[in-house]
């Protein structure tokens, strides 16, 4: 009786340490490297408008037949950083901003990390305006580069992959 009391002590007390490992890994990277301007309940700005389907026309025709991936219409709310520095050494925050704001300008991934440090990369929702450079959603980031920002798009999700399209960046 004393073996299954210690095994299922034992088995208690890892999946407590697996579920504690889950919650740590989730968290923000560098929690002191803070956002320079806006937070979480009062965001800086706002990026993005808010589509009336999730994908946009140009969006729809270039999918491959039948294989259209689903997508949500969503806000969020995050600071807008770098997304290769952050995943490669955690940087973010106001004292990142001026790399942050180089790595931008030179073609680096944008991202949007949330409170709950989830890790979203943002582009331009529009295909053919993105795939072609009529958008101006790069510039908008580097503008608001270690700001907490209301973001809102069309969320998709693939094996484990988020990405967030913002809507209404195509040039005029």
């Amino acid at each position: 009786m004393r073996s299954r009391y210690r095994i299922a002590l034992a088995m208690s007390l890892f999946v407590a340490a697996v579920g504690l490992g889950i919650a740590v890994a989730h968290d923000v990277l560098n929690p002191q490297m803070t956002a320079e301007k806006g937070s979480f309940d009062k965001p800086e700005g706002k990026l993005g408008e808010k589509p009336e389907n999730p994908w946009s026309v140009t969006t729809v025709a270039a999918q491959v037949p039948g294989k259209a991936l689903p997508g949500k219409v969503a806000t969020l709310v995050g600071e807008i950083v770098d997304y290769s520095c952050y995943l490669q050494v955690g940087k973010h925050g106001g004292k990142h901003r001026d790399c942050g704001q180089k790595c931008l300008k030179n073609g680096q991934p944008i991202g949007l990390l949330t409170k709950e440090g989830k890790l979203y990369l943002l582009m331009e929702e529009e295909h053919d305006p993105r795939r072609d450079g009529l958008t101006n959603f790069r510039q908008a980031a580097i503008d608001n580069m270690a700001y907490i920002v209301e973001v809102t798009g069309t969320l998709s999700e693939v094996d484990g992959q988020r990405a967030f399209y913002v809507t209404g960046y195509v040039k005029k």
